[in-house]
This record gives C-alpha cells, structure tokens and sequence, in this order.
C-alpha cells in the first residue's frame, strides 16, 4: 500500500461523513444519502469522485454555491419527457430524484428522459447506472461541465469531459460504463497527484503544448486530452449541446463564464426492458456477449479481459472486507471538517 494511504471500514466512513454533513445543515435524511453515496463510491475504488471530492463539496456549501434546502423540482412534462431545474441543491441528491423519476417514467411509458438545468456536480456518474440497473432499467446518462479541453486542433479549453454513462441490469452483474470524454477524468488526475505518481498515458497538455502524464502540469492549465483525439472533441460538443438543449440550461460555455462549476445541464434517459416479456432472452444475449469477449488470447501472459463494471465488482467485495484505501491527506482534512 502506498506509505501516504490508510484503510477506512465503509461503516466509518459513512458515519464520519453523516457527522459532517449534519454539521453543515443538511437535514437528516439527505445527510444519509449523500454519506451513503460518497462512501459507495470510495468503496467502488472512485476516490476521486467519492472521499477525495468531499473538502471541495464542503466549500461549495460554505461559499453558498450548493444550496443545501434546495431540490430538483420539475418544471415541464411531455408525456414520458420531463424538464426539472434543480435550483442550485447538492448535485447527488437532484440526481437520484430524476434518475428516480426517469425510472418511473420509464416503467409507465417504456422509455422515460428527464432533462436538468441548474445542478451542481453529481460526483460519480456511474452511480445512476447502477441505481436504474437495480431498478431493472437501462440507462444512458450524461452532464456537461466547465471547459477543460481544447477543441480538437485548438489552443484553449472550450469543451467539458462531459461523462458519458450506460447501465444495463443483468441479473449476474451489472454492466455499467463510466467515463468522461477526456482520457482521465480530472477527479481521477488529481488522484494520481495525491499519490504522488505520474499517469499511465498521455492525459493532457503543458503549458508548452506538449501532450503530458505529470498531473500537476494538467491540472494547472486544464487542458484535458479527449479521448480518440478529434472524435472524442466532436463527442463531447455533441453531447453539451443535447444537455443544454434538452434542459433549456446552461452550455460549456456559460458555465465556464462562473467562478466556480455550477449551473450544469444534465439528461437522465432510462428504458424499461421487461416490457418485451423477454427477460430470459435478454440475459441470454447480454451473457453471449459477454463470454464471447472474455474468451480471448490475452495479449500478456496471466492477462484477461472485462466487461464495464466488472472490475467494480470486483473492488468493492475486496474493500468491504478489507477497508476502503483512502489519502491519509484526504481523509485528516475530512475529519478535521467533521469535528
């Protein structure tokens, strides 16, 4: 284990995290939830969006930036369409209630989308994959964000990572993908920052414009690398544009006009599988898949390949057992703010 690292059972996280969210005004019931959704998603292996994101939440609701009353609340409906605004509340709990009401929507018409403008950051995305998996539904997901990458062939930052999600219940595991548009999510560049080491593969520009693996350097100018180069920066311009459309909110480009990230526009779209009556069919296909892919010559001895979410299976049965790895920098600042 790295030597600046330590071991948190999930309960104490949890309870720590409940402590301090109730220090800050959050009533009963949402402090929970936002402890239980911070604390799943350390569990989960997502620091960066989980534990590590914690300090700057607490900043957020200290410079009145998340208004800790306010809720998601809808505004529009279409038949199975809906537009919410979220008023500025703490971006997890709005998105579990249009994630829910997406859901609903869906396993009353067959499809359901509600669209929201004016949340804050919802953390990890994948966690509303998972919730609509457990629900029975697919899902695909998305929000925009501040610019923090070039336009392909551009010098500046004009786009967001924009993080893109699709759940797919399957009765033997989830299938949930969770990534932004940028090669890594910058939650997930400040992690390797903590630990002190450099990323894998190119995650962005320097200064001097040559692409680079030093977080430090990447986080200073946000100048994220999107992933497949030109397709991914066409993607996530794509993606900003159905958000703010679909929402009637705030693009890239008006968020980036705040001092801190705020405002964004979110699309929570769910389908509700079982209304083929064809369950078997569908696990039978998805397993297809799945075994076809698994059944490949690793390209290194002992190597093996992964469904999205499988590896989050995987981590979160080894850190319930054994503790949840966590900063030992992170979590003194977090028990500091909780005292």
């Amino acid at each position: 284990m790295n030597p600046k690292s330590l071991t948190i059972p999930f309960d104490e996280m949890q309870e720590v995290l409940y402590r301090l969210f109730r220090k800050h005004s959050f009533m009963e019931e949402k402090a929970k939830l936002l402890a239980k959704t911070h604390s799943e998603t350390t569990l989960d292996g997502v620091n960066s969006h989980g534990i590590n994101r914690v300090p700057l939440f607490i900043e957020y609701v200290e410079n009145g930036v998340i208004k800790v009353n306010a809720e998601a609340e809808k505004m529009e409906a279409f038949g199975s369409i809906e537009r919410w605004d979220g008023n500025s509340g703490p971006g997890i709990i709005n998105a579990i209630k249009c994630t829910d009401r997406a859901v609903a929507l869906a396993k009353e018409h067959g499809m359901g989308l509600v669209a929201l403008r004016n949340n804050n950051h919802w953390m990890r995305g994948g966690t509303y994959g998972w919730r609509a998996a457990d629900e029975g539904c697919i899902s695909i997901l998305f929000t925009n964000t501040q610019p923090n990458m070039p336009p392909w062939g551009g010098k500046d930052s004009r786009l967001g990572n924009n993080p893109f999600i699709v759940g797919i219940p399957r009765a033997a595991g989830h299938v949930v993908l969770d990534m932004a548009i940028s090669q890594f999510a910058f939650g997930t560049i400040n992690n390797y920052k903590l630990k002190g080491e450099k990323l894998p593969y190119s995650g962005g520009w320097d200064n001097q414009g040559e692409l680079s693996k030093d977080p430090e350097k990447i986080l200073g100018n946000q100048r994220g690398l999107p992933i497949g180069y030109w397709k991914g920066s066409a993607l996530s311009m794509v993606l900003d544009m159905l958000a703010t459309l679909l929402s009637a909110g705030k693009s890239t480009y008006k968020i980036g006009q705040d001092d801190y990230e705020t405002g964004v526009s979110q699309v929570f779209l769910c389908v509700y599988p079982e209304i083929f009556g064809d369950n078997g069919l569908q696990e039978k296909l998805l397993n297809e898949i799945i075994d076809y892919t698994h059944d490949v010559e690793p390209l290194e001895k002992g190597g093996r390949t992964y469904y999205p979410g499988e590896r989050t299976l995987q981590t979160r049965k080894k850190n319930l057992a054994e503790g949840i790895p966590v900063s030992a920098e992170v979590w003194e600042k977090v028990l500091q703010l909780s005292k």
